[in-house]
């Protein structure tokens, strides 16, 4: 397994995710972005996977339908949701729910990598 860890972005965003993509491999990140929840679920990289970006909206299966998913299936990645979908209610419940941060977009820099920072040391 290679020792740089992999972050995996799930965002419709393409400019979201091609900006946070360049970002984390300027730091020396691995980085795999999919469009959908259900595309990251077929790649079937949840295992391998250090840390999850996830925004709330999605097309098909929201973030936070994909949170409980993984958590029902006991994989133990730390969860990041970056959204600009500014609900309390959604706040909460992803973070009851084991999500390590949540941030709205547009989120600062070093906000984001703070927080996977944080993610990564207390996985």
């Amino acid at each position: 397994m290679p020792s740089v860890p992999l972050m995996a972005l799930v965002d419709d965003d393409d400019a979201l995710r091609n900006s946070l993509d360049n970002l984390l491999r300027s730091v020396g990140f691995r980085v795999q972005g999919f469009a959908s929840a259900e595309a990251f679920l077929q790649a079937q990289h949840a295992p391998e996977t250090a840390c999850l970006l996830l925004d709330v909206r999605l097309p098909g299966m929201n973030g936070l339908e994909l949170q409980r998913q993984l958590v029902a299936a006991h994989w133990a990645m730390p969860i990041i949701f970056v959204t600009a979908y500014a609900d309390d209610d959604v706040r909460t419940r992803a973070l009851a729910a084991g999500a390590v941060a949540f941030l709205y977009k547009p989120c600062r820099e070093e906000d984001l990598l703070h927080a996977i920072e944080a993610a990564l040391t207390h996985a």
